[in-house]
């Protein structure tokens, strides 16, 4: 596995934006899914992905405030999509496959702010591990149809840097005890790269491909927000004004710029032949295993060899399984 996981020289870099990125490729006739695609990266992602001619449907829990956000947007529209609700999940996926339409990109971006008491749905799941990858776990499943229906698919799973410091917690995914909200984001960052390891090895035959993406971090999402303004100083993403300080070069970027890398997983031909691996800075990041400590400074954001570990991603597979029933 850890033989793919290596940059192949793409002429991106940290400062690209998601319209660089797409600029000379067209999408039309491609069938789009942006999760969370009317708020924050994931607007930018469907902004980015209609200009260049690509059909977005935006999955959201509130299909009126999407609406709202998509205002001016051709080719967009929205879908009612709860991702820590199963039946709501279901109805989605069905709506999408019995439709006939293809699938040709599927964007698992949605999640959650890490919150301070621990949160659960209505299953007792640990909130982000239950929206950032139960959910998008359950919904990939179920639009395999759709995926394969357009013979030649990707999958893409929103991750963070924040994978290197994850522990998938085997016996306690749920932080039944030990809940720390860093922890519980760090393991729901983790799982979205191991799933897209594991989707990939498992579909790839098939023409689904799957990619994990760190977009960097973008100071005016609710997710960073929710930080406070504070912690956000501290970790120097932003000024004594309240400024956003940006230097895309130490993973401090714009919404374009974040975005650009969730669109390059999304389209690139450059990954046309290869799959399953953990990107940043558009392309695919190098494997770094030195333990090296998050300042304000430096974040740091490389693949780690436990977060792409192809036994760890079946076993997380085979876990999420158990945990949906089946």
């Amino acid at each position: 596995m850890t033989h793919k996981q290596h940059p192949i020289g793409t002429g991106f870099g940290a400062a690209s934006t998601a319209d660089d990125v797409l600029r000379g490729i067209d999408l039309s006739g491609k069938n789009v899914v942006v999760t969370g695609g009317h708020a924050g990266l994931g607007l930018e992602t469907t902004r980015a992905l209609v200009k260049a001619g690509a059909s977005v449907t935006v999955g959201s829990r509130d299909p009126e405030r999407a609406a709202t956000a998509i205002a001016g947007l051709d080719h967009v529209q929205v879908s009612q999509l709860d991702l820590v609700d199963p039946a709501s999940v279901d109805a989605f996926a069905t709506r999408w496959v019995d439709a006939r339409r293809p699938l040709h990109v599927l964007i698992n971006n949605a999640a959650v702010p890490a919150p301070r008491e621990v949160m659960r749905d209505a299953r007792g799941f640990e909130l982000q591990f239950s929206t950032s990858h139960l959910g998008h776990f359950q919904l990939t499943r179920a639009l395999l149809p759709a995926l394969r229906e357009a013979h030649g698919a990707r999958v893409v799973n929103v991750s963070s840097g924040a994978q290197r410091f994850g522990e998938i917690r085997w016996d306690d995914p749920n932080f039944t005890t030990g809940y720390n909200p860093n922890l519980a984001y760090a393991q729901s960052k983790k799982a979205n790269v191991l799933f897209a390891v594991e989707l990939d090895r498992r579909f790839a035959t098939e023409g689904i491909r799957a990619y994990a993406v760190h977009p960097g971090v973008v100071v005016g999402t609710s997710l960073n927000a929710a930080a406070g303004v504070e912690a956000l100083r501290a970790m120097g993403l932003i000024d004594d004004t309240g400024k956003p300080i940006i230097d895309p070069a130490r993973g401090k970027k714009t919404a374009a710029q974040g975005a650009s890398t969730i669109v390059f997983a999304a389209t690139s031909p450059l990954l046309a032949e290869i799959g399953g691996v953990y990107l940043r800075d558009n392309d695919i990041a190098p494997l770094d295993d030195e333990k090296r400590p998050l300042t304000a400074d430096s974040v740091p954001a490389d693949a780690a060899s436990h977060s792409i570990d192809p036994e760890a991603a079946k076993r997380l597979w085979e876990l999420s399984e158990r945990l949906l029933g089946g």
